[in-house]
């Protein structure tokens, strides 16, 4: 019959979820994005990860309604048979088209002004600070604000990540290379890349990059069986050094942090000079010269090398402030092993994260991540609504039992450091077989 509807079954469309046949479910519209994945503005893992299933709620969370107009020109001609919508994400499509009808995900408020004029200033005074005052101590508190500037951009390239914050998208590519690649020194491109991947599989071990530590930092025991990253696609090997390392990890914890910066720059470096495919490599290669042009001249205007180290090593250090603030959104909260599945989405966000409790005063200093669930379920929310929202979230999630924990910035700290030490006390045990080395054996000789 002419116009009758044609169907795939959710075990026929999982049979689709590779890089050359790759399709998806959307309100129970079955799209073929396979050649789509190879451009997609958030980069083809979102869609590798979800494929072969439906992912409307992720769909809605990511895009904006006119999104939805280009759809067509990928759909199959196909419908998924016995498309079924769950009750919660029933309220969360609800929850979302209400944000949208109030016109919440385009009010962006001043905050963007503010930012940048915050990062000017102390840019400025850093400067000045160090060509024109000749005391240590300036020179000392130079560092600190350059470190707090940094910590600023990052806020703000996170939020030019996430939704259009400028007047144009042309304006808002280039905020991203300014405040991210030339200012920080950390390719927008590597962001995406990974902050995406982290968003969709939110506390999954085999597929957030955010959890994968090793060997440095592991949160769960299911580390030590030498788990394969799907995100990275290799083996995160848990050896010797590995164990040695997390069985100090809740010790060692703070430390690292001070010098988290360095492996931002690292991998910006590794991803910018790969073989993959890095939209916009060239911009993001210019903006990270940028910075190695600046930063570097600036440390050298000091009068000598130990004024130069002192400077380098306490900018780093503030920086810690905020690898602590991501981390403890997500290190003692619930993980799981295994991809991202569209029909509980809602839920695997709800368990991943954990907000952090502050007063009004210092939504600036968080950058709006201490409303961190809030954040992964509305993505595409200026920073400057999170808070409004937040009683209609956590009424959502007391609806249909699902956990809404807020802790205090010591609380969640204590939360960390006891996620780390059990996972510590857990590597430390001799009777789980990992070849050992001379090191391991010294460190243990005495238990």
């Amino acid at each position: 019959m002419a116009g009758e509807r044609k169907y795939v079954s959710a075990e026929e469309l999982k049979q689709h979820n590779k890089p050359d046949d790759l399709w998806i479910s959307i309100q129970g519209k079955v799209y073929n994005v396979t050649d789509w994945a190879k451009v997609h503005p958030g980069g083809d893992i979102p869609l590798l990860n979800m494929g072969g299933q439906d992912v409307t709620d992720a769909f809605i969370a990511y895009h904006p309604g006119t999104a939805w107009k280009y759809l067509d020109k990928f759909f199959t001609g196909y419908h998924l048979k016995d498309f079924k919508v769950s009750e919660v994400s029933k309220d969360y499509r609800k929850l979302a088209n209400d944000f949208s009808k109030l016109g919440l995900f385009e009010k962006k408020g001043h905050g963007v002004m503010y930012s940048f004029s915050i990062i000017g200033f102390l840019l400025m005074a850093c400067v000045y600070g160090i060509l024109c005052v000749e005391s240590f101590w300036v020179h000392f508190l130079c560092a600190a604000l350059l470190g707090f500037l940094w910590i600023q951009s990052s806020y703000l390239g996170h939020d030019s990540g996430h939704y259009q914050m400028m007047s144009s998208p042309g304006f808002n590519k280039f905020a991203q290379i300014l405040i991210g690649n030339c200012i920080t020194g950390i390719s927008i491109a590597w962001w995406k890349w990974t902050h995406n991947a982290h968003h969709l599989a939110c506390n999954s071990l085999d597929y957030d990059p955010d959890l994968q530590h090793i060997p440095v930092f592991a949160v769960s025991s299911k580390f030590f069986n030498s788990m394969k990253s799907i995100f990275y696609g290799r083996t995160l090997k848990f050896d010797s050094i590995a164990r040695f390392l997390v069985s100090y990890q809740h010790w060692t914890y703070y430390p690292v942090m001070c010098g988290a910066r360095i492996n931002l720059f690292l991998q910006t470096l590794l991803l910018l000079f790969s073989g993959r495919n890095v939209p916009d490599r060239t911009l993001n290669i210019l903006g990270i010269c940028v910075f190695w042009s600046w930063y570097p001249l600036l440390v050298s205007c000091l009068p000598n090398w130990g004024e130069r180290v002192m400077f380098v090593l306490v900018s780093l250090a503030v920086t810690s402030i905020q690898h602590i603030q991501f981390t403890l959104n997500h290190f003692s909260a619930d993980v799981y092993v295994g991809g991202p599945a569209g029909n509980d989405w809602f839920e695997k966000q709800t368990g991943g994260t954990i907000d952090i409790s502050c007063s009004t005063w210092m939504d600036w200093f968080h950058g709006g991540l201490q409303f961190q669930l809030e954040h992964h379920l509305f993505p595409r929310l200026p920073r400057c609504h999170l808070r409004s929202i937040s009683p209609l979230v956590k009424e959502l999630c007391k609806k249909h039992n699902l956990p809404y924990r807020s802790l205090s910035f010591w609380e969640a700290n204590v939360s960390t450091i006891r996620t780390l030490r059990t996972a510590a006390l857990q590597a430390r045990d001799l009777t789980n077989p990992v070849p050992k080395n001379l090191v391991w054996e010294a460190a243990n000789i005495h238990g």
